[in-house]
C-alpha cells in the first residue's frame, strides 16, 4: 500500500505543475497571485495558523509547525480549489469574468514519536495567467496594447515539530520553490507593420526555511485555553534568473504565434535572490477544548525586487491582519450529526504589496467552512470531508484601475489513521 501511495503522491505532484491557475491582472507584477499556506482548514478562519493548535489528532499545521503538540496519526490530505473572478474598470467600463479549478494541495503527515512529527506538503506557491488587450484611437491610427502571462510556482516542503513539554513546542520547514514564469507586453499601431515586444522569463529555483515556537496553557479545571505562537520565513539561497527581451517582429502565423524578421534592440540577463523576502507572523488565541477556538493574527512580508521591463521593480512590505476559529456543538451528540460538524469562520484585510499611481492595492474577505466527519470517526480520529468558501474584494476603480471580486470555493478530504504506524517504528 505504501509503495502505492508514493507512486500516487508523485504523480499528484506532476500534475500540480502542469496546472494553469487562473487570477487577477494584478499578476503582471511581481510573482503573480500568492496562494501557499492558503489550505481549507486555514483559509475557511480567514487564514489564522499561527496560534492554531488543532485539539484533535488529526491535522497537522504546516504554516507554523510548532502547532502540531496533539498530532498523533497520519494523515493524507487532498485538496482543490475552484477561483471565480469578476473584474470591472472604469477605463472603457470593462467588465469581465474568470473561472478557474486546480488541485490545490497534498500533503502526508505522520508521528516519528510522541515528541516528534514531520510533514511532507506540495502545493503551487503563486501563479500568473492573464490575457488582457486595450485599443486607443489617436486621429486616424489605431493603437493595440496586449498583455499576457503565464506560469505557476510551486513549493515542496518538509516540517519538523518538536514538543518540548506540555506547553512549549518549537518547530521548522524547509521550503523549495521552482517553476518558470513569462509576461509579455506587445504595442501594435495600424499604421506600422511590426509589432513592439517586452518579454520577461523568470525561471524561480529558490530554497529557504521557516522556524516557528508556539506556546499553550491549558486550564484543566476549566477547559480553557491559551495559545501564543510566532513564526519566521527567510535564509533565500539560489538565484532566480530573469531573462529580458525588447525587440520588434512580425507573425507570419498569428494564430500559432511564429515571429519572423525579429529585431532585438535590447536584451539582458539578471540574477537576484531577493525573490521570497523576510516574512514573519504572531497570533494569540483562546478556546475551550474540543468546543471553540478564536484567534487573532498579524502577517509581515518585506517587498520583493523583481526585475520587470528590464529594469528592477519593487514591492511594498504587506501587512494582513486576520481573525477567525471554529466552533463544535457536542461532538458526542451521536443523536444528531451536525452537532458533530466543526463550523469554521474569519475575516482578512491585507495591504498588498502593490502601489499602482499612487493607489494602494488592497484585499479584505470573509470566510467559512465547515469539516463533515466520516460516518465511523471518532473525536481521536477525526476524517472527514473539507469545505470552504472564501469571499472578497482586491483593488478599486479609482484612477481607472481595476476591481476584483473574488468567490474561491474550496474542498478535501483529510483521511486519518494509525496507517504505517508499524514501519515507522521498526
Amino acid at each position: 500500500m505504501k509503495k502505492i501511495f508514493v507512486v500516487s503522491f508523485i504523480s499528484v505532484g506532476y500534475f500540480l505543475n502542469a496546472q494553469s491557475l487562473s487570477n487577477s491582472p494584478y499578476a503582471k507584477y511581481g510573482i503573480g497571485d500568492v496562494k501557499y499556506d492558503n489550505t481549507i482548514e486555514t483559509a475557511s478562519m480567514g487564514g489564522i495558523s499561527t496560534a492554531f493548535i488543532s485539539d484533535f489528532t488529526s491535522s497537522f499545521n504546516f504554516a507554523n509547525p510548532a502547532n502540531n503538540a496533539n498530532f498523533e496519526l497520519t494523515s493524507i490530505r487532498l485538496e482543490a480549489t475552484n477561483e471565480n473572478n469578476y473584474f470591472k474598470s472604469n477605463l472603457n467600463d470593462m467588465k469581465s469574468t474568470k473561472h478557474s479549478t486546480y488541485l490545490s494541495n497534498i500533503s502526508l503527515a505522520f508521528p516519528i514519536s510522541s515528541k516528534i512529527k514531520m510533514g511532507l506538503t506540495y502545493q503551487p506557491y503563486s501563479s500568473k495567467s492573464y490575457d488582457i488587450v486595450t485599443e486607443d484611437q489617436k486621429e486616424s491610427v489605431f493603437y493595440q496594447n496586449g498583455f499576457k502571462g503565464s506560469g505557476t510556482i510551486n513549493t515542496a516542503a518538509v516540517a519538523l515539530s518538536y514538543k518540548i513539554n506540555q506547553e512549549f513546542s518549537v518547530g521548522a520547514r524547509a521550503n523549495l520553490y521552482f517553476g518558470d514564469l513569462y509576461d509579455l507586453t506587445e504595442f501594435r499601431a495600424s499604421n506600422a507593420e511590426y509589432v513592439n515586444g517586452f518579454e520577461t522569463k523568470n525561471r524561480v529555483r529558490n530554497f529557504n526555511f521557516t522556524l516557528g515556537t508556539s506556546y499553550q496553557k491549558l486550564n484543566t479545571r476549566t477547559d480553557k485555553k491559551l495559545t501564543i505562537g510566532a513564526t519566521a520565513t527567510f535564509g533565500n539561497t539560489s538565484n532566480m534568473i530573469t531573462e529580458y527581451t525588447n525587440s520588434t517582429y512580425r507573425y507570419s502565423d498569428p494564430t500559432a504565434g511564429t515571429k519572423t524578421d525579429i529585431n532585438i534592440i535590447d536584451q539582458q540577463d539578471v540574477k537576484s535572490k531577493n525573490l521570497i523576502p523576510l516574512q514573519a507572523s504572531v497570533g494569540v488565541g483562546y478556546g475551550s477544548e474540543n468546543h471553540w477556538f478564536l484567534s487573532g493574527q498579524l502577517d509581515y512580508k518585506k517587498g520583493e525586487n523583481i526585475s520587470y521591463f528590464g529594469d528592477t521593480f519593487n514591492l511594498q512590505d504587506t501587512y494582513r491582519v486576520s481573525a477567525g476559529g471554529w466552533y463544535l456543538p457536542n461532538y458526542n451528540n451521536f443523536r444528531s450529526y451536525f452537532s458533530r460538524v466543526i463550523y469554521r469562520y474569519g475575516a482578512f484585510y491585507e495591504k498588498g504589496n502593490l502601489k499602482i499611481d499612487g493607489t494602494n492595492i488592497n484585499k479584505f474577505g470573509i470566510s467559512a467552512g465547515v469539516m463533515l466527519p466520516f460516518k465511523n470517526s471518532s473525536i481521536t480520529r477525526m476524517s472527514g470531508l473539507e469545505i470552504g468558501v472564501e469571499v472578497g474584494k482586491r483593488g478599486t476603480v479609482k484612477n481607472n484601475l481595476i476591481n476584483q471580486n473574488f468567490i474561491n470555493l474550496r474542498v478535501g478530504f483529510n483521511f486519518a489513521d494509525k496507517w504505517f504506524r508499524k514501519s515507522l517504528y521498526n
